[in-house]
C-alpha cells in the first residue's frame, strides 16, 4: 500500500471512529439515566460498557492521528505502533469492564431490587439501534486496521449486551423474573471477555514482532528460493509495524557474478504482488560469502 492510499484509509477510518464516538456518547448518557430510573443493573452495565466504548473510540481516533506523524531520527518507523498500543489498551479495558460487571452482578444477586421492565426494554432497544449503527459505520474499516477492529469489537460486545438487556427486560416485564437482570449482566461480561481475547492476542503478536497471521513464512521462503538466481535463503524475518504495514528482511544467496540490482527488483516485485509486502530489506550474498577471506578496501 503506497503512502497516499494509506493516508486516505487513515482519514476514512478516523472519520468513522468520530461518527461512532458521537453516537455512543449521546446514548451512553440516556442509558445511564435509564438504568438509574429503572433500577436495572443490565442497563447500568451496558452504560458502563458504553463509557468504555466512548473512551476506546476516542483513543482509537487519537491513535490514528498520532500514527500519521512523520518519522524522526530516533523513531525511524514514525508512530505507526500507536494504533497497535491503542488496540492493546482497548483489549485490556474490555477485560476490566467485564470484571466490574461480574462484581456488580454478584452483589445484585445477593441484594435484589425492584426493576421497571417496560422502560428498561425501551431503553435497551434504543441502545441496540445505536450499536447497530456504530457497527455499520466501523465495519468497512475493521478488516484493514487492527485499531478500528478493536473499536468495532467494543461496539459489537455492547450490541450483544443490549440484546441481553432486552431479553432480561422482557422476562422481568412479563414474568417478574428480576434474577434475569443479573444473569444478563453475567452473560454480557462473558461476551466482553470473549471479544477481547482475539484483540489482545493479535496486538501482543504484533508487539512481539510475530509474523502476520495471513502470511505463511515458509511459503515466502519457498517463493524466494524458487527464483532462478537464488541458491538459498536465511535470516528471514517478517513482522508488522502498524496496521497495513508489513515489513520483511532476509539474506538471499545468489550465484556469483550476477548483478544485484535486477535480482532485488524481481524479488521486491514478487513479494509485493504475491504477498502484499512492500517494505523489504534484502541482503544479497555471493555463493562463497561464508568462505571469503578478510580482504577489504583500502
Amino acid at each position: 500500500m503506497n503512502d497516499s492510499a494509506a493516508s486516505a484509509n487513515a482519514t476514512r477510518n478516523q472519520r468513522r471512529l468520530l461518527i461512532a464516538l458521537v453516537l455512543a456518547a449521546t446514548y451512553m448518557v440516556a442509558e445511564f439515566v435509564g438504568g438509574l430510573l429503572t433500577g436495572s443493573l443490565a442497563l447500568l452495565a451496558d452504560a458502563g460498557h458504553m463509557v468504555s466504548d466512548v473512551f476506546a473510540l476516542a483513543m482509537s481516533a487519537a491513535a490514528i492521528q498520532i500514527s500519521r506523524l512523520p518519522p524522526t531520527p530516533q523513531r525511524t518507523y514514525g508512530y505507526k505502533r500507536t494504533e497497535i498500543l491503542a488496540a492493546l489498551g482497548n483489549g485490556i479495558l474490555l477485560v476490566c469492564v467485564a470484571l466490574y460487571i461480574f462484581v456488580e452482578a454478584y452483589e445484585r444477586a445477593n441484594a435484589p431490587v425492584a426493576i421497571l421492565g417496560a422502560p428498561m426494554l425501551a431503553i435497551a432497544v434504543g441502545g441496540l439501534l445505536i450499536n447497530i449503527a456504530g457497527l455499520l459505520i466501523l465495519g468497512a474499516g475493521r478488516a484493514e486496521n487492527l485499531n478500528v477492529r478493536g473499536a468495532w469489537l467494543h461496539v459489537m460486545s455492547d450490541a450483544l449486551g443490549s440484546v441481553g438487556a432486552i431479553t432480561a427486560a422482557i422476562l422481568i416485564w412479563a414474568f417478574g423474573w428480576t434474577w434475569a437482570d443479573s444473569l444478563a449482566s453475567v452473560l454480557i461480561g462473558l461476551l466482553v471477555i470473549y471479544s477481547s481475547w482475539s484483540l489482545l492476542r493479535v496486538a501482543l503478536a504484533v508487539l512481539m514482532e510475530g509474523a502476520p497471521a495471513h502470511i505463511d513464512v515458509e511459503e515466502v521462503r519457498r517463493a524466494l528460493a524458487e527464483h532462478r538466481c537464488v541458491l538459498g535463503v536465511h535470516d528471514l524475518h517478517i513482522w508488522t509495524v502498524g496496521s497495513g504495514m508489513v515489513s520483511l528482511s532476509g539474506h538471499v544467496v545468489a550465484e556469483d557474478g550476477l548483478e544485484n540490482g535486477p535480482i532485488l527488483r524481481e524479488i521486491g516485485d514478487l513479494l509485493e504482488a504475491r504477498f502484499g509486502i512492500a517494505h523489504t530489506t534484502i541482503q544479497i550474498e555471493p555463493e562463497n560469502f561464508e568462505e571469503s577471506g578478510s580482504e577489504h578496501c583500502d
